[in-house]
């Protein structure tokens, strides 16, 4: 007999369909809802029937049932706030049912059968034709996922593959749907259990959020992506997203909240991030990486009370702010490349929490125990402050006055100088040497202590004299010294440059130094700490007389002499090199420059010696730039070294070609008749050309392309083969792995066309040349590179010229057309019809130049103002008509065009019927 409960099963599918009713209507009913539905539930799985021995759930079962056509009426649903709202609400009831069942531990059997049930149903419309259907079941598995309890293997498994397959969904949200589910099963695989070659969740994850093409998917992973040392270089990459939201929640959603402390990354990696985030071209990926790095300040000063301890900060630093910023920037390199990217994050700290500035005190203290990071601290704050024009704050932390800087550099570099000689500076010992190697560790520390002090010594107050006078004894005594670190001597010369009253000052003060360096004499150079820096005669000097020329000619040194000889022009070359940057008034102007020219530059120039020839020739060019005769006589000896020299020498003397063609365009490029011919100027645009296609250095080719650039954008050089030639060289299959050569062609095109009419109409007038020899380009590539997504495709470019000559786009104020400008759309229509008619052109090429011919602007807006003249209407109607080797329907088509989209048929039909007399044609307005 069927066991009889009193429990009827008649309600049951009204009483379930009430409870779905109220649960999709609003999220505050859910927990009353599955509290009645789990008693039902209860009640229901009671009634059973005994059939040959075995007991039958027949309450389980029809609960179930009922259960799942309520889900089914859900699952084509369109998003829609009802639907949410019952994947939720299963969601709910399956945690109630699996934390009744662990609490009750006859009903754990009971939770185990309704949940693998329901995923069973749910598998069922992973794989639904109805892309609807397949996302709702994805997100109600995934809902009940968080609190499925435990599940036995076969289930388990099913759950995956379903999973892994959804993966590679065509709809993008299903995939992300998918990862999100997946991420749910990352840790809880055995990999042993896995078959050869198969890969884990965590794989398909991290492959999915770098190569996904969908945005959304490559979201839904990194969110729920959980940060592990193995999963942290795939997280980082996404800083660098095309996706704008993506690389916002790299750091907003990953990389703050589940970064514990930034420590858990490498030093490369803090800076990384933090460079990429503050770099970033959107706001709100600038936003959020700042916030990300304002959290890592309050790390940083948490790390200053471990133990619940007052912090042991000076006296001054309230809260321990300057503390916790020394901290912070331990973070960082700052001894090496990171000083920049530590920089910057400071500012983004000051910039989202300007009252930090306020409690900043610097005291004895704080100058007595100089540290890398302490030393940046104390010269950003000064930056900021000055560039915010809040000086009062200057005063309020107490920074010293000139005097008292003078002699923390003093004492900075005397700490310097003692290492130095500790380390014998010249004889260091193995570079393996893990003390040396500490010592040139210490050094760099020190050198960076005092690089701080004198970029701080350059912002202040120099009004006081006597502190004046310090700091130019202290800062000459530096330069003085042989052994100065070159990284120390551009700042010594920025301070002498504001501290000295002129130029002839600073130049007769670094000759001084320079005659000091070369001088025979083994005496240490004598510093004239009585120095007036207001002289500014230069007969004043008691050393007017002394020789740069040394006193005993290269071939009667020893070698060991002749060693130290090169490595003291060296120096010499590096602060004349210094010195002549920092000069603005003309090289006649400075007498005393002739003689460095002379004794120094010049054998430099000479010399076989790699390094001594480029140092020289940098300084040669910096002379030509202050003095414009000495340009004209050396500027082929400048060309002659770019045709001999090595690369990195080349790259030197190609930018010093381009600054003195930028500086003297009319001596060089034929503005001036006087001094050179046009045939000259053709001689030095040919060369370059010529350089730039035979160049096979990526780095040479980006300084050639930056400096023709340049001269085009500035209107020096006006020939349309320079503008070939760079279209060219966009398009070379030779540049495609030239990421910075691309880069500034991309920028450069549009500028310099959207600039002016005359530019656009250059850009039209080689066009059909450049598309002629990109076609030839492309006919030489193998398979494998006519596939490089890279390559610009022979259709890309020609839609790319198109563009950059659409009048339409012109920047700023376009100005009124005069009777002599042209169309350029309307005479690249001429040219192409006169290609068309050219028999030796490959089917190809004349479908490619039809389709061009769409993409024209023949009349553009009113703000242009530019009108189609009526010749060109004659050429165009002509030329179509006598075109025989173009299909009927095209040339119809686009006479049809030309005709509707004037504004005066008659007057264009006019013009027609008066071809042969093109003066008789009245003005066609459009």
């Amino acid at each position: 007999m069927p066991a009889r409960s009193s429990f009827s099963l008649d309600e049951l599918a009204a009483t379930i369909a009430a409870r779905f009713d109220e649960a999709q209507k609003s999220l505050a009913n859910h927990r009353k809802n599955c509290v009645a539905l789990h008693k039902l539930h209860v009640q229901a799985s009671k009634v059973k029937n005994t059939v040959g021995g075995h007991d039958i759930l027949e309450g389980e079962l029809a609960f179930g049932d009922t259960f799942i056509e309520m889900l089914n009426r859900t699952l084509a649903m369109k998003k829609g706030a009802f639907a949410d709202r019952i994947v939720r609400f299963v969601g709910s009831y399956v945690k109630m049912v699996n934390d009744k069942g662990k609490s009750h531990c006859w009903s754990i059997t009971f939770a185990s059968r309704f949940v693998t049930r329901l995923l069973e149903w749910l598998f069922r419309g992973f794989k639904a034709k109805n892309k609807m259907v397949r996302q709702r079941s994805i997100q109600l598995a995934i809902e009940m996922m968080a609190n499925i309890g435990e599940i036995d293997e076969s289930t388990y498994n099913h759950l995956r593959d379903n999973l892994i397959e959804r993966l590679c969904d065509k709809e993008p949200l299903i995939r992300a749907h998918a990862a999100i589910g997946l991420s749910k099963l990352v840790g809880t695989e055995d990999p042993e259990e896995l078959g050869q070659g198969e890969k884990t969740c965590l794989d398909l994850l991290l492959e999915c959020v770098q190569y996904d093409t969908a945005a959304e998917v490559r979201r839904a992973v990194l969110i729920n992506l959980p940060v592990t040392p193995e999963t942290l270089s795939i997280i980082i990459t996404r800083i660098r997203d095309t996706d704008t939201l993506t690389r916002k929640l790299a750091y907003s959603s990953v990389l703050e909240p589940k970064l514990a402390h930034p420590r858990h990354l490498t030093i490369a990696q803090r800076e990384d991030i933090t460079k990429v985030g503050l770099g970033d071209r959107e706001a709100v990926v600038r936003v959020a990486a700042g916030k990300m790095i304002s959290k890592w300040l309050d790390i940083a000063m948490s790390e200053l009370d471990p133990q619940g301890q007052p912090p042991q900060t000076w006296v001054g630093d309230d809260g321990g702010i300057m503390k916790g910023f020394i901290n912070f920037l331990a973070f960082f390199d700052v001894v090496g490349p990171g000083e920049v990217v530590a920089v910057d994050a400071m500012l983004s700290v000051f910039t989202t929490r300007p009252a930090l500035l306020d409690a900043f005190v610097f005291n004895d203290d704080f100058w007595a125990e100089l540290t890398p990071e302490s030393a940046v601290l104390a010269r950003v704050f000064v930056d900021q402050c000055i560039e915010s024009k809040s000086e009062n704050r200057l005063e309020d932390a107490s920074i010293p006055v000139v005097t008292a800087f003078a002699f923390h550099i003093q004492e900075a570099y005397n700490a310097l100088l003692s290492l130095m000689q500790e380390m014998d500076f010249l004889n260091v010992g193995e570079p393996d040497d893990e003390e040396s190697e500490a010592r040139e560790e210490e050094l760099a520390k020190k050198e960076l202590i005092l690089g701080e002090l004198l970029r701080i010594a350059l912002k202040l107050d120099y009004m006081d004299e006597i502190g004046r006078r310090k700091v130019f004894s202290v800062v000459k005594d530096m330069l003085a010294h042989p052994h100065l670190p070159p990284g120390l001597i551009e700042y010594c010369l920025d301070v002498l440059s504001k501290i000295l009253p002129s130029e002839r000052e600073l130049i007769r003060i670094v000759v001084e130094i320079i005659i000091e360096l070369r001088d025979d004499d083994d005496a240490e150079p004598a510093i004239d700490d009585n120095f007036d820096g207001s002289r500014s005669d230069i007969t004043q000097s008691s050393r007017k007389e002394r020789s740069m020329r040394r006193t005993r000619d290269r071939q009667d040194m020893t070698s060991e002499e002749q060693q130290q000889s090169d490595l003291t022009d060296m120096r010499c070359l590096v602060l004349c090199i210094g010195m002549l940057e920092r000069v603005n008034g003309t090289f006649e102007d400075n007498s005393t420059l002739e003689g460095v020219l002379t004794d120094l530059i010049i054998p430099a120039v000479k010399r076989k010696e790699l390094a001594l020839r480029e140092k020289g020739l940098v300084a040669l060019g910096l002379c030509c730039l202050i003095a414009r005769n000495m340009a004209i006589n050396s500027f082929q000896l400048f060309l002659n070294q770019v045709q001999t020299a090595p690369e990195d020498l080349k790259l030197k003397v190609l930018q010093i070609v381009f600054d003195l063609l930028i500086m003297y365009d009319r001596d060089f490029l034929g503005r001036s008749e006087q001094i050179v011919s046009a045939s000259c100027s053709q001689q030095i645009i040919s060369f370059l050309i010529q350089t730039l296609d035979s160049e096979e250095s990526p780095a040479i080719q980006c300084v050639l392309c930056i400096g023709m650039c340049k001269l085009l954008l500035s209107g020096q050089v006006t020939e349309s083969k320079v503008l070939l030639s760079l279209v060219l060289t966009y398009v070379s299959p030779s540049t495609i792995d030239n990421a910075e050569l691309k880069q500034c062609l991309s920028y450069f095109f549009p500028v310099y066309c959207y600039s002016s009419r005359e530019n656009q109409n250059r850009m039209q007038s080689i066009f059909i040349d450049a598309f002629y020899l990109a076609t030839q380009m492309h006919e030489v590539l193998d398979n494998e590179q006519e596939e490089d997504p890279r390559l610009v495709s022979l259709h890309q470019f020609g839609l790319l010229m198109i563009d950059w000559m659409d009048m339409t786009k012109l920047a700023g104020k376009v100005p009124l057309p005069q009777p002599t400008d042209r169309n350029p759309h309307a005479d690249l229509a001429v040219n192409i019809l006169l290609a068309l008619y050219d028999s030796e052109r490959d089917d190809d090429t004349r479908k490619a130049f039809v389709q061009f011919l769409s993409h024209l602007q023949f009349f553009p807006s009113k703000e242009i103002g530019l009108r189609l003249d009526n010749r060109t209407i004659l050429k165009l109607h002509i030329l179509i008509q006598n075109l025989q080797d173009v299909s009927e329907k095209f040339v119809r088509s686009l006479t049809v065009y030309i005709l509707i989209m004037s504004f005066n048929c008659s007057n264009v039909h006019s013009a027609i019927r008066h071809s042969i007399a093109p003066s008789n044609v009245s003005r066609i307005v459009f």
